[in-house]
């Protein structure tokens, strides 16, 4: 689904990722952990596509095709999803407004009809209970006056709602408490098929109680440097960061 071969990234004129090469298969969730400036939400911009970010060198492939190719609204209608570590606020713009939109135009992108408003509200019904979320937030303008558990919340709602091909979630865990954590993990399993994939970006172990990974890898510095099963999320838990560095040599 998604290959990397030796990305290397900047941000004005700074190296942020300095020679990525990485391998998603559909069915499977990745987790990518790593003390801050590693790189890590980098990765994650780099494969949305935003524009702040330069490719200097390598290659992104998803699905076959090349992304650097891909403008951010065609990744996303392709089926890329970003979750955002500081979700926005859009006032005066609802909830159901804003994802009725955001619906129709991937279904139109795939040549499908649009939902009617009874459809889109029945669809929207179905996924709320689905990831947990209260009415009353489907009900509001996007992300105004949310908590931060709240936006999170919302965000996987999102996910449901355009079931992506390939969900990145960016430090989603980040100023959760359990059981808001519990809540987004809940969704994101629940969401989960052999044909779709999840990149779960954190720096601790805990949410990995939740969604467990089928690999994780530590990026360091701008490369990823030690990939493994889960237990090497509890081998960085244990041992911090600085067990890395020693085992590099440096």
């Amino acid at each position: 689904m998604l290959v990397i071969k030796n990305l290397h990234a900047e941000i004005n004129g700074k190296k942020i990722l300095k020679g990525i090469n990485l391998e998603v298969k559909p069915g499977e969730i990745h987790a990518i952990m790593g003390p801050n400036g590693s790189g890590k939400s980098t990765l994650s911009a780099v494969l949305a596509g935003k524009e702040d970010f330069q490719v200097t060198e390598g290659e992104i492939y998803y699905q076959g095709k090349d992304l650097s190719e891909l403008s951010v609204e065609e990744r996303a209608k392709e089926g890329i999803f970003l979750s955002f570590q500081y979700p926005v606020e859009i006032p005066g713009v609802s909830m159901i407004n804003f994802m009725k939109t955001a619906v129709n135009e991937q279904r139109k992108y795939k040549k499908l009809p649009a939902m009617s408003s009874g459809e889109f509200l029945k669809y929207m019904r179905e996924m709320k209970d689905l990831v947990e979320l209260k009415s009353d937030l489907a009900n509001r303008s996007v992300n105004e006056g949310f908590s931060g558990g709240e936006k999170k919340r919302n965000e996987i709602f999102q996910m449901a709602m355009l079931k992506p091909k390939l969900a990145i979630l960016d430090e989603t865990d980040s100023g959760l408490d359990i059981d808001a954590l519990r809540i987004v993990a809940n969704g994101v399993n629940k969401l989960k098929t052999p044909e779709n994939a999840v990149i779960v970006i954190t720096h601790y172990q805990r949410l990995l109680d939740f969604i467990v990974p089928d690999v994780v890898h530590v990026l360091y510095e701008g490369r990823i440097v030690k990939t493994a099963g889960k237990e090497l999320a509890y081998e960085l838990e244990e041992k911090g960061y600085n067990w890395i560095k020693e085992e590099l040599g440096e």
